[in-house]
């Protein structure tokens, strides 16, 4: 299934969590002077208006990016701050930059990234984000690039598992792929996003996942009310592993932050 677009959350309050992380991962890592590669297996369109139709429609950003940067979460030397105002500057106060160009403004020179999208109108307009330069935009299965490209030259790197979970297979799928990567790619962080939903699909996921006993595993949740009546969507989840030191304060102070909030 590809009708998922993420316009209609994009800057929401699971963005907010996943986004945050992430770039405090990728500021930790890109403090040594040492190429990393950056992979996605579903990196969406890249960038967001936040006052375009179907983002004002479900209000999630006003509740998620909108709220919390007036209520002071992130100062400006937050990592995920610079890249968010970076993109603006650029773009416009209203723009939303996906992982993938968050990423983009934290990465270097020397590092490489390859990012996969299947959806049609999705993957043209990232593939018109990026120059050639900039990153390796394919229509591909995310999950096939990466096992195609791993391990990398160099080593280093993070990779970032963020699916639509439209099918419940999505769910089913994740921790045996996970699985083979870590045994190609034994040094590789591997972040993997997952929405904490009312039904419980996302749960043998994790019980999987916690199985599988991977090294320095990070599990960070966080809770919200539904966007909307009936929304099936409370929470949102990071699976770490191989978790970047510093990255465990983070989710402890965005612990604090979202219960306040709730």
């Amino acid at each position: 299934m590809l009708s998922y677009q993420h316009i209609y959350h994009a800057g929401n309050l699971a963005d907010v969590q996943k986004h945050a992380l992430l770039c405090q991962m990728l500021a930790y890592l890109t403090v040594k002077d040492k190429p990393l590669n950056y992979f996605e297996t579903h990196s969406g369109r890249g960038l967001y208006g936040l006052d375009a139709a179907e983002a004002v429609k479900t209000g999630e950003a006003a509740a998620g990016i909108d709220a919390v940067a007036g209520l002071g979460w992130f100062d400006a030397a937050h990592p995920y701050m610079q890249a968010l105002q970076a993109v603006r500057d650029q773009h416009g106060p209203r723009s939303y930059p996906g992982s993938p160009l968050l990423a983009r403004q934290l990465l270097r020179d020397q590092d490489r990234m390859s990012l996969a999208e299947l959806h049609p109108q999705e993957h043209a307009a990232l593939d018109d984000l990026f120059p050639r330069r900039q990153a390796n935009v394919v229509k591909q299965d995310g999950y096939q690039m990466v096992m195609e490209r791993t391990p990398p030259e160099p080593r280093r790197g993070l990779l970032l598992i963020d699916p639509a979970y439209e099918v419940k297979s999505e769910y089913d799928a994740i921790p045996g792929f996970v699985a083979k990567l870590h045994r190609k790619w034994n040094v590789g962080v591997i972040a993997i996003w997952y929405p904490v939903l009312t039904t419980g699909a996302h749960k043998p996921m994790l019980k999987a996942l916690e199985a599988l006993d991977l090294p320095k595993v990070l599990r960070h949740e966080v809770s919200f009310g539904p966007a909307r009546q009936g929304h099936r969507m409370i929470g949102s989840g990071m699976i770490v592993v191989n978790t970047p030191f510093g990255t465990e304060k983070e989710a402890a102070r965005l612990s604090s932050l979202y219960k306040k909030l709730s």
